[in-house]
């Protein structure tokens, strides 16, 4: 048994040794164990390459603006682990963490001794969630965001109220396939008899393959630019206005504080989802509290201004799609700035494309290297990068401290790359800006 949170902590991070195993067996093995917690509460299932954790955050924010306690599950974190099972925004405390280790564990070792082997890390921290909110605090529902892929997913046990599934890039296809089609059938995976699906995939193969699917379980599906819509969408100083129209009800006007147009999509999937549910009459929602909700969603590390003055950003650009996002944001809306970027990545992604895209936009870019056991060196990206103004750091901390107070005002510093850089990027420079502006 534990005594303390971080030896739980520890022992949870430990398990990243046994990497990804894909398969549904290890969880139905803990989840029988369990009593089967998945089966005790109402969940929504969101999957996709990007947006994920941002569309979890407005259909959130929408529904507890409604008046409902809402859990979610998501990955990976930003600033503390333990947000990755939360309620109401909340992560759960270090005393639950230590509690829902010490039930979990057991199991784990017991496990172990089978020919299914010891459970992964996300297989544990899944379990955990689903003990928590089926036995420990018991929510109105439950988001559960996918780890990976979707089929064989350790979330895919679930019997959802409706799925999402926000696009398709070409992202982890050592393991999910090399085309849109395939990644998109993994995707897929979490599509459920007679559950609605919602998606904003516009890849003309990835598309037809969730068509197909969709079809195939009978599950009515609803596509962005067909059954629903954006239009009159106009970037804001700090957000976006824009119109949806759906089948359920259109709402002019809807703004959101969250950057980006590809923002407007994600928000767009939790509204139509929120309807939908309103409709099923599983949860009242009123246009008041779309509204509501949608201003006041907040996700971390995404196209997020740390500071003005000095002018700071933090985006967690971690694959191809993410990098268009953010270079497209970026060039319009400060094309009269000098971008110093700073980015970080796994070696196991698509790099070359990602770089090529942030070389065209940066006036000097810099790699560095971060403590974790995915991570490509700095040597390894400059290598890559065919930019003339471009170095390589291997201790990003004081770097980056040196880079904001020389950065000049006609300049901006824009942080990226993997989510697990920006994860101890972005609690550092709050607590760096934080001081400085209290010692001016």
């Amino acid at each position: 048994m534990f005594t303390t949170y971080i030896e739980a902590l520890d022992w949870i991070h430990a398990r990243l040794r046994l990497g990804i195993k894909p398969g549904l067996k290890r969880m139905e093995w803990m989840m029988d164990k369990l009593g089967h917690p998945e089966t005790k509460m109402k969940t929504v299932h969101i999957g996709g390459t990007n947006g994920k954790g941002s569309t979890v955050t407005f259909l959130r924010s929408i529904l507890e603006a409604g008046g409902y306690t809402v859990g979610t599950f998501t990955s990976p974190y930003i600033e503390q682990f333990n947000e990755r099972i939360s309620v109401n925004g909340k992560a759960i405390t270090d005393e639950e963490l230590l509690q829902l280790a010490n039930v979990i564990r057991p199991l784990a070792d017991e496990l172990e001794e089978t020919e299914l082997g010891g459970p992964t890390e996300f297989e544990v921290i899944t379990a955990m969630a689903f003990h928590y909110f089926a036995t420990m605090n018991q929510t109105d529902i439950v988001i559960f965001e996918v780890g990976l892929g979707g089929r064989f997913d350790s979330t895919n046990i679930i019997q959802p109220l409706a799925s999402i599934i926000t696009n398709i890039g070409l992202d982890h296809t050592n393991i999910l396939g090399t085309t849109y089609a395939e990644i998109a059938f993994e995707k897929a995976g979490i599509i459920k008899e007679n559950t609605a699906i919602f998606t904003a995939v516009k890849h003309p193969d990835a598309l037809k393959v969730i068509e197909e699917q969709a079809d195939k379980r009978n599950a009515p599906i609803y596509r962005l630019n067909q059954e629903f819509s954006i239009s009159d969408h106009q970037s804001q100083a700090k957000g976006e206005v824009f119109d949806i129209i759906t089948p359920f009800q259109p709402i002019g006007k809807l703004g959101i504080s969250m950057i980006g147009q590809h923002q407007t999509e994600n928000a767009a999937l939790a509204v139509i989802a929120a309807q939908f549910l309103n409709q099923k009459g599983s949860f009242l929602v009123s246009e008041q509290a779309i509204r509501a909700g949608l201003k006041k969603a907040y996700w971390p590390g995404r196209f997020e201004l740390l500071s003005e003055n000095p002018l700071v950003i933090v985006d967690g650009a971690h694959n191809e799609e993410g990098v268009t996002a953010l270079t497209h944001e970026l060039t319009s809306r400060y094309a009269n700035r000098q971008i110093q970027l700073v980015f970080a990545a796994m070696a196991d992604k698509k790099l070359d494309q990602m770089i090529a895209k942030l070389d065209k936009i940066a006036t000097q870019i810099t790699f560095v290297s971060f403590d974790f056991p995915r991570a490509a060196k700095a040597e390894q990206l400059l290598n890559i990068s065919q930019s003339p103004n471009k170095l390589a750091v291997n201790d990003w901390g004081p770097y980056l401290i040196e880079e904001i107070q020389h950065l000049e005002n006609n300049s901006m510093l824009v942080i990226t790359g993997s989510l697990y850089f920006i994860s101890e990027v972005k609690p550092f420079l709050d607590n760096y800006l934080k001081n400085k502006i209290i010692s001016l």
